[in-house]
Formats: structure tokens, C-alpha cells, sequence
């Protein structure tokens, strides 16, 4: 097909998939992106207890992406990233609550000037500047989001403007801190959660890891009506929904960490129309930078010069199709002194740490959790674990690096041995 004639389609509500070449009408997109959870948290991702039924049917449905990482593990600067194509370090939003400085494209604003109706529902943190992304944005505008933030998602779905092609960003406040979802109908038993080996198992990180899972319940919940009624609306097949998380769960050696713990997300992609290989786990490496070029290019629009993802519509095509080598993340200022960078690979993890003198105990609201407590009082017993120590060693390594295939929850540092 010639240039213009691509053109002409793309311009009359008609796109040319790059998956099959076939001409065929605008996906919609529903991008659902929750708020502290980490990848190994979902059922589909082998957690065998929390509650997840309706991501693990999109699962099953579609692709479930199994090496995704943020380039941040902190709400603002992530969200910030995958909105604007670019690192943290690199578009100016790269510690907590900076806002998304003006000068930079957030690429739901691409879509919209193309004929898309836009929509943000839910949580927000990425400043007023991205708010002309959107035809409706619930930030500052009055809504109630509620609890979880999903309150108003399905009420808005039925409420777009029909005969336009849509973007919908849903957000929750699920599973961030404190927790709102203990009364919720799904509930989990503390005696059976998963204990990471750098918690102190203990009947009060029992239940706040059961008061997490419920969060996660309730956030899958409202996944389960977002594909409901777009059933309903007839709206299904052609919309690509992804589901994934800003950053890791809100626990010690979680959140804001360049671990996989904090770093590595849950990444479900959904498209009955343009999914094949349904049910398939591509684990090449994807960087959440890579979403905007992947959207854009999946409706015919060059990603702004400035971009730095890659587009993973290959792999949407050829779950064994890779575009990535290595991934790269950041720690920047989040209620604490941080300066860290990390690459990591398929084998290793590679960080280096600036401050290494500071301890990297994270955020306020992990510091303040019964986890955290009851590391507290081993630690004044002296009998921590060196996983469980880790929250308190200063001074730090100033590198780290550890072998992922050996040891996936990353506590052996390997940077001083002299093969490596």
C-alpha cells in the first residue's frame, strides 16, 4: 500500500494493524494500572493465594508478559514515565510529586488530536500539565474516586461519546496504604499468605499482607467490570486492555527499591482482535517506556523524536520475538535521600548506589507498617536474618550485583567476586 492511501484510511477511522496489514477500524485502549503492587502478587504470576480471577482470564485470553519493568518504583515519577516516553532523569518529573513539566508530550494528547476520546479516571499525581491529554480527567474536578479509586469507572465507560474510538487510563488507589478493602467482599486468609524471606513471619505481617491481597481482590474486581461492560457496549474485540502496576508492593525492601521486588510489574495485554497467540508469556525484557511507542504505532502515529521506548508490537505478533536486551531503572527522592541506577538483564541485576552512606529503608508508609514493626523488633533482639537486615544496613555497597536466574529474590551480591 502506498503512503497516501494509508493516510486516507488512518484519517477516515480506518488503520492499518502492523500485526496482519489488513485495513481494519482504530483499536480502543483501556490501560488499568494499579497502585503498589508487585508482579508476583498476581495469581497468574504464581501466587497461588491472592484472589485474581478476572486478570488471570485476561491472561489466558491474551499475553502475560513475564520480564516488564518500570523505569521507577514510585507512583509520580512512574506514571510520569509511561505517560511521557521518557526516564524520569530525562522528562523532569523524576522524584516524588514533581509534576510533569509542560514541555513534555504526553501521548494520550497524540491520540486525542487524532479523533480519540480520551479519559482519565482515578488516581492522578502527575501534575495539571497532562491534564489536556484528556477530554475528561477526574483530578481536581470534583469526582469522588472513593476508596480504591474505581468507583467511577464503569460510569464513565457508559458515559463516552459513542462513534469515536477511545483511550481510557483507569487508575486505582488500590493496593496503596492505608488499607480500605478489609470489609470488601473478597477477603484472604493471613495463615496462608506468601512470607518473602526479608519479612519476619509474624501474626502482624500476616495480616497486613492479607489486608494487601484484599486490595489487590478488590482492584481485579473492578477489572472484572471494566470487560463487563465493555462487553455489554459490544466494544470488546477491539479494545486493547493492559493491566499493570506503577511500582512494587508497600513493604520494606518493596517499593522505591531497584530490585525486582519494586521494579518488575505485572503486564497483562488483551486484544481479542489482534491477539493470536492467546495465552502465550513472551519473556523477552519490555521497559514500561515502551508502552506509548507501542499504542501510538498501533494506530498509525510516529512516537514523538524525543522518545526513548521501543514499540513491542512485534512481539503482540511473536511472543518469542525480543526487542530489548537490558532495561534500566532509577531511585530518585521519595520521603528519603536516594540516588541509585540499575540495568538489568534477562541474568543479572546491576545497580550503583551514590549515597551509599544513607540506609534504603523506603517509603514513609512501609516504615511505617506492621512488616516493618516486626522487623523492628527483631532487629532490637538481634536476631535479624541478613535478608531481613537489609532495610538497616548503612553504609551500603556502593554496587550490587546479583545473578537472577540463581537467585531471583536477589540477596546474594556478587559485585566483589572476581569472576564477575
Amino acid at each position: 500500500m502506498n503512503s497516501q492511501f494509508i493516510k486516507s484510511l488512518c484519517l477516515g477511522g480506518l488503520f492499518v494493524n502492523p500485526l496482519f496489514g489488513l485495513a481494519q477500524p482504530k483499536p480502543n485502549f483501556v490501560f488499568i494500572i494499579a497502585d503498589d503492587v508487585s508482579f508476583n502478587d498476581i495469581r497468574c504470576y504464581g501466587n497461588k493465594v491472592v484472589k485474581t480471577p478476572n486478570i488471570d482470564r485476561l491472561a489466558k485470553e491474551g499475553l502475560r508478559f513475564t520480564n516488564v519493568f518500570l523505569t521507577a518504583s514510585s507512583c509520580s515519577p512512574s506514571r510520569c514515565s509511561i505517560i511521557s516516553g521518557k526516564y524520569p532523569h530525562c522528562n523532569g518529573a523524576f522524584e516524588l510529586h514533581t509534576p510533569l513539566p509542560p514541555s513534555e508530550i504526553p501521548f494520550p494528547l497524540l491520540l486525542k488530536e487524532k479523533g480519540y476520546y480520551t479519559a482519565h479516571v482515578g488516581k492522578w499525581h502527575m501534575g495539571p500539565y497532562a491534564h489536556r491529554a484528556f477530554d475528561l480527567y477526574t483530578d481536581g474536578n470534583g469526582y469522588n474516586n472513593g476508596d480504591g479509586g474505581e468507583n467511577n469507572w464503569v460510569k464513565f465507560l457508559k458515559e463516552r461519546p459513542r462513534g469515536k474510538p477511545f483511550f481510557f487510563w483507569l487508575a486505582s488507589h488500590d493496593a496503596h496504604r492505608p488499607w480500605g478493602a478489609d470489609t470488601f467482599k473478597i477477603t484472604h486468609d493471613p495463615s496462608k499468605v506468601v512470607i518473602p524471606p526479608y519479612f519476619a513471619d509474624t501474626p502482624e505481617t500476616r495480616q497486613d499482607i492479607a489486608s494487601y491481597y484484599n486490595e489487590i481482590g478488590r482492584f481485579d474486581y473492578y477489572v472484572g467490570k471494566v470487560r463487563e461492560e465493555l462487553e455489554k457496549q459490544g466494544a470488546l474485540d477491539n479494545t486493547v486492555i493492559i493491566v499493570t502496576a506503577d511500582n512494587g508492593r508497600p513493604f520494606p525492601r518493596c517499593k522505591t527499591r531497584v530490585y525486582d521486588s519494586g521494579m518488575q510489574t505485572p503486564f497483562v495485554v488483551f486484544w481479542p482482535k489482534g491477539i493470536k497467540n492467546k495465552g502465550a508469556h513472551p519473556e523477552g525484557l519490555i521497559s514500561s517506556l515502551d508502552i506509548a511507542p507501542t499504542i501510538l504505532e498501533l494506530v498509525g502515529i510516529a512516537a514523538p523524536k524525543g522518545y526513548q521506548g521501543k514499540s513491542f508490537v512485534p512481539v503482540l505478533g511473536n511472543p518469542d520475538k525480543e526487542i530489548r536486551t537490558a532495561v534500566f531503572s532509577e531511585h530518585n527522592w521519595h520521603d528519603y535521600m536516594a540516588f541509585e541506577r540499575m540495568i538489568r538483564t534477562k541474568d543479572f541485576l546491576y545497580l550503583t548506589n551514590a549515597l551509599p552512606n544513607l540506609t534504603n529503608c523506603g517509603p514513609a508508609d512501609s516504615k511505617r507498617s506492621p512488616t516493618q514493626a516486626s522487623l523492628n523488633h527483631l532487629r532490637d533482639l538481634g536476631k535479624l536474618t541478613p535478608a531481613q537486615a537489609d532495610v538497616f544496613v548503612s553504609p551500603r555497597p556502593a554496587e550490587e550485583l546479583f545473578d537472577v536466574k540463581n537467585d531471583p529474590e536477589q540477596l546474594l551480591n556478587l559485585a566483589s567476586v572476581p569472576k564477575y
